[in-house]
């Protein structure tokens, strides 16, 4: 049985690749996911063990502020307890960057044009090139340039353009092109209309994300909807959804996105009904139970739950594992599609983990054992 995937292929822009450490973004490289942490970095138990969830959740590469020089000396014991590339966020003092390229930080989020001097701009780029950091130039609607802003009266997409595309300059007089760039809003619209336009008139490897997009759920749904727009127009190389949440439930919103849109893949995808009066069993319950305790599955897994016969064969003929509820608290097992076994209420979610985490198993054995023939 072939797992769902959409019916449309989504042909992203092509981009020049860098690197954030091992992490290659732009090309041909799978859409990363980022966060960043929310701790004070100068706590440096708090911060490892943020990004260490982060990391857990699927994230790729995690961002840390460094406003001062005490943080960049806190990174350098960060960076050797994580696994994933770390960004140094930067604003205004080039000292700071040059500290974090020295502590270890795979990339510096700066804007150049924040950093000073042009001798001060070249001791970062100098830093950045000693140390093998790329640079994300950072360009953000609410901080924009003051000859921008007196130039277009506002904000828009095409002042976040021009000042993106001034920094991109200032990196490339001093021949360092590793780099990416981003171009936010909270404002969907102008976002999207931003990156679009950035796209059409370079080949950088673009970092999106609508910045300040809010809590949990109107960030998600923001978020959704101008970083769904970008990625189905194939724009998009690296991204983080910007929540006022815990960096955690970015990184799972971010993936839901990819995974939505048949980007990337990865742990257990559950096709769910609303639910209704039809319902052989409490959908919601059972589908809350299951996205808890499958949480720790990184294999890519197609899991439908439908409270009943209306949709649930027609379902589970296109996942790996189907549940469709019947009726007297028995409710029928679907394998690949194809109806397996019945089970009751009672031990209904504790079946149905085991079954998953038995598939994730053979999956994992499967891609060893072909590893193996490889080598």
């Amino acid at each position: 049985m072939t797992a769902y995937r959409p019916y449309q292929h989504i042909e992203r822009r092509k981009s020049r690749q860098i690197h954030v450490g091992p992490v290659p973004v732009g090309g041909d490289a799978p859409i990363s996911v980022q966060t960043m942490t929310n701790t004070l970095t100068t706590d440096i138990a708090a911060t490892v063990a943020q990004i260490q969830r982060a990391t857990r959740a699927g994230a790729d590469i995690v961002r840390v502020s460094c406003p001062d020089e005490e943080s960049t000396a806190a990174l350098k014991h960060i960076v050797p307890q994580v696994d994933v590339p770390i960004v140094a966020d930067i604003h205004f003092h080039y000292r700071r960057a040059i500290e974090a390229a020295e502590a270890g930080a795979a990339c510096l989020r700066i804007n150049p044009g924040n950093i000073g001097s042009a001798e001060r701009v070249r001791e970062v780029i100098k830093a950045a090139r000693d140390h093998d950091c790329s640079i994300r130039i950072g360009v953000n609607a609410g901080s924009l340039e003051k000859h921008l802003l007196e130039k277009y009266g506002e904000p828009n997409p095409e002042a976040l353009v021009e000042s993106a595309l001034e920094h991109a300059k200032i990196l490339q007089d001093h021949d360092f092109h590793e780099f990416k760039i981003s171009v936010k809003a909270s404002d969907v619209f102008m976002a999207v209309a931003a990156y679009q336009q950035l796209a059409d008139c370079c080949d950088h490897p673009l970092h999106i994300g609508i910045t300040e997009a809010g809590g949990k759920r109107t960030g998600t749904v923001k978020s959704a909807i101008g970083l769904g727009n970008l990625l189905w127009a194939g724009v998009g190389d690296t991204m983080r959804v910007s929540l006022s949440a815990e960096p955690e439930e970015e990184v799972l919103v971010g993936w839901e996105i990819l995974k939505s849109l048949g980007l990337r893949h990865r742990g257990v995808r559950i096709i769910s009904c609303p639910s209704c009066a039809r319902q052989g069993f409490n959908v919601i319950d059972t589908v809350a139970k299951l996205e808890e305790r499958l949480a720790h599955i990184e294999t890519p897994i197609t899991l439908s739950i439908i409270g009943c016969v209306v949709n649930g064969p027609g379902e589970a003929l296109m996942t790996d594992i189907g549940l469709t509820g019947g009726g007297g608290g028995r409710h029928m097992i679907y394998a690949a599609g194809k109806t397996d076994h019945t089970i009751s209420d009672e031990a209904m979610v504790d079946h149905i983990v085991a079954l998953v985490e038995a598939r994730a198993s053979a999956i994992a054995a499967a891609k060893a054992h072909e590893t193996l023939a490889a080598d």
